[in-house]
């Protein structure tokens, strides 16, 4: 089992509440801050939000956060005013005995929309994760289990900085998948001091350049959330160690992106998008996103069809003004269209690579700007039809 730095003043748990149909599925995570912890958050662009999204949205950003119970195979979305006391009596119970107030709990769920929590279940459930908590590293492994679905690995990431410093995040996702975050929950860790305010433009811009730039099929949930607190008792982080410290938690949100990414589910390949030379950084990510999301692209990527025209097309239709000269594109290595010209190549050679490669790569470059971006895809399989045609029968 891995041994992953842990934050100080940090226990988890990952525990079977039952909640899933399973016998041995965890299916219950909790987290919980020793002491009280600064805490942002950022959630779901949908109208259409889950019960503990508008539960966090109120309570955060705070100073004194002590944790947060998730639940997994229960979206508890689209489930009224029911679904919203459901969620607060989560955190209550939490609350009672870890003995803070309940504003304190957070609360976060994945699964299947439109079904009411069964709060037996969880009404026993919550009590066996709070006797369970630990500060080790099995404990982190129970509960990076506990919040997947139809992932089919964990994961974690962490970065350990200067000053004895520590950071750690556990993500779930692998389909509904699209920017403006998705299907995903993730939770981020640190013994750091920040101020909360810091706390949250830290965490806006590495979603951003994280979460916000993965795609499986576009689909953005009714969940996604995101929660990062920081319970250092310390002076606050500023000037050099604050940016250091920033950079460590878009580093961590970009592992876990890339994983989620990877583990798309039915996906047999993982797909890195790079878009330069457009006018600013807000085009590149467009042109990206558009060819991210494209269903002709996925598919021909999965057949190993180096059909390039697919991609320049996506491109083309994404929004961004460009003259066609203007445009070049390579797959992994190989030139296929030069400023607005096609260009010679080995088809057997490029389809070898997409067939031979679980990591490919494409590379769109303009000349309007200075404009980049990585963007992170996947293949769209039959594999993938099934399960999600399948999903809830």
């Amino acid at each position: 089992m891995p041994t992953w730095p842990i934050p100080n003043g940090y226990r988890f748990a990952g525990v079977v509440s039952r909640l899933r149909s399973e016998p041995d599925r965890r299916d219950l995570a909790l987290i919980v801050s020793d002491r009280p912890a600064a805490c942002v958050g950022v959630f779901t662009q949908n109208r259409v939000a889950a019960a503990p999204v508008h539960l966090c949205r109120e309570r955060l950003p705070r100073t004194d956060a002590r944790g947060v119970i998730v639940c997994s195979g229960n979206a508890n979305a689209c489930t009224g005013e029911q679904g919203y006391r459901d969620a607060c009596r989560m955190a209550e119970i939490v609350a009672d005995r870890i003995r803070c107030s309940p504003e304190q709990i957070l609360v976060a769920s994945t699964g299947v929309i439109g079904r009411p929590l069964p709060m037996p279940i969880l009404e026993a459930g919550i009590p066996l994760a709070v006797e369970r908590l630990q500060h080790a590293s099995e404990a982190v492994e129970d509960a990076a289990h506990a919040i997947l679905t139809t992932d089919t690995v964990m994961k974690v990431a962490d970065r350990v900085l200067n000053q004895g410093i520590h950071l750690l995040g556990i993500a779930k996702g692998a389909a509904m998948i699209g920017p403006n975050l998705a299907t995903m929950l993730a939770f981020l860790v640190t013994d750091a001091a920040v101020a909360v305010d810091d706390l949250q433009t830290i965490l806006r811009r590495a979603a951003d350049r994280s979460f916000n730039r993965i795609s499986v099929e576009g689909h953005t949930s009714t969940n996604d959330t995101v929660l990062l607190f920081a319970n250092g008792s310390g002076p606050l982080l500023s000037g050099p160690a604050l940016a250091e410290f920033s950079a460590a938690v878009e580093d961590v949100c970009i592992d876990l992106a890339k994983a989620i990414a990877r583990d798309a589910e039915g996906a047999h390949h993982f797909v890195t998008i790079h878009v330069e030379g457009c006018r600013d950084e807000a085009e590149a990510v467009v042109v990206a996103k558009t060819v991210a999301h494209s269903a002709l692209v996925k598919a021909a990527i999965y057949g190993a069809d180096p059909n390039w025209g697919r991609i320049v097309s996506a491109a083309g239709y994404s929004g961004i003004p460009f003259a066609e000269s203007e445009l070049s594109l390579w797959l992994g290595d190989v030139l296929m269209y030069r400023q607005g010209v096609p260009v010679p190549f080995d088809a057997a050679a490029a389809s070898a690579y997409l067939r031979q490669n679980r990591d490919v790569t494409i590379r769109l470059k303009f000349s309007s700007g200075s404009g980049s971006c990585t963007f992170w895809t996947c293949d769209l399989t039959p594999e993938y039809v099934r399960l999600n045609a399948d999903y809830t029968t």
